[in-house]
């Protein structure tokens, strides 16, 4: 019987930038990796060993990267240089393709690359130039990818104190006769929401959870919401709330249970309903995107 080891993958983007790995419970922190420029967005690709993350840089510069580690930190890549993308916030690993995804914030659209950085394309557009950087309705941050159903999500956060976030749905390829800034296929899921940030989909219930890191009742929550609803869209659900700026959440479905990271310093675990919400870690700087992985041991390789 193969034995794997759970283990949780957080990225803190204060104290000079750090990954580090725990067991679900909180216990056994290992910093894997120092001297990130303000990561944000945390991947993990199991079969292969391999742990990805963005890096945002400075936003003013444009000098946001993508790198790659091995699970124990050894051979640190950088896959995307500084300045391919703009400021890169979460990332999706997708397994079926063997794509990576994210949200660039400034840079103002989703993006997606082979997993040695190459092949970088942009698939959704949202403004061009400093004037349309500048409002933050245009800004992508959350992505999350349906191989299945060919479908590509991500979130709009909007500005603070505003109310003008925005979930959103197309295809994960672009439609023929149409460009990244001008597609046909764009469809808004949810819109007047606080500051929605990172998306994670559960597939097989077809449900889209969130974090929104904005003002209450809504914002500074932890959100669901059924993915193929249509007419008469159903109300998002809110699991969790007062959250210190909610930021990353990761699902483990088959444990039934997700796992939340605010800037406050706090990594919650919580049953997929919200209930039973425990603190596992405090105070660990400012937190922002996490990832849950099921390693194989020593044992199961043999």
């Amino acid at each position: 019987m193969t034995q794997r080891q759970e283990r949780l993958f957080v990225l803190e983007a204060s104290g000079g930038g750090r990954v580090f790995s725990v067991n679900p419970d909180g216990s056994d922190k290992k910093v894997i990796v120092t001297g990130c420029r303000v990561p944000d967005g945390v991947a993990v690709d199991v079969a292969a060993g391999h742990l990805y993350w963005t890096n945002m840089g400075i936003p003013p510069v444009n000098d946001g990267s993508i790198e790659r580690v091995e699970l124990d930190g050894s051979n640190r890549t950088t896959i995307v240089p500084p300045g391919g993308t703009y400021t890169p916030k979460q990332l999706h690993f997708e397994a079926v393709n063997l794509k990576l995804y994210w949200g660039d914030r400034e840079g103002m659209r989703i993006m997606r690359c082979d997993l040695d950085g190459s092949n970088v394309e942009t698939l959704v557009q949202t403004g061009q130039g400093d004037d349309d950087r500048r409002d933050q309705t245009r800004w992508c941050v959350g992505v999350a990818v349906d191989p299945a159903s060919g479908h590509l999500y991500w979130t709009q956060k909007g500005p603070s104190h505003a109310g003008l976030g925005k979930i959103l749905r197309a295809g994960v390829d672009l439609p023929a006769g149409d460009t990244p800034a001008d597609r046909s296929d764009i469809e808004v899921l949810f819109k007047g929401l606080p500051e929605p940030i990172d998306l994670e989909l559960d597939l097989a219930a077809r449900m889209l959870y969130w974090t929104d890191r904005g003002d209450p009742p809504r914002g500074n929550t932890v959100n669901r919401a059924p993915i193929d609803a249509t007419n008469g869209r159903a109300e998002p659900e809110i699991l969790s709330t007062h959250l210190m700026e909610g930021i990353g959440i990761a699902l483990d479905l088959g444990g039934g249970r997700m796992f939340v990271t605010d800037l406050g310093g706090t990594v919650y675990e919580a049953d997929l309903d919200g209930s039973n919400r425990r603190e596992i870690l405090l105070a660990q700087g400012n937190l922002t995107g996490i990832a849950y992985a099921e390693l194989p041991t020593e044992e199961s390789q043999t």
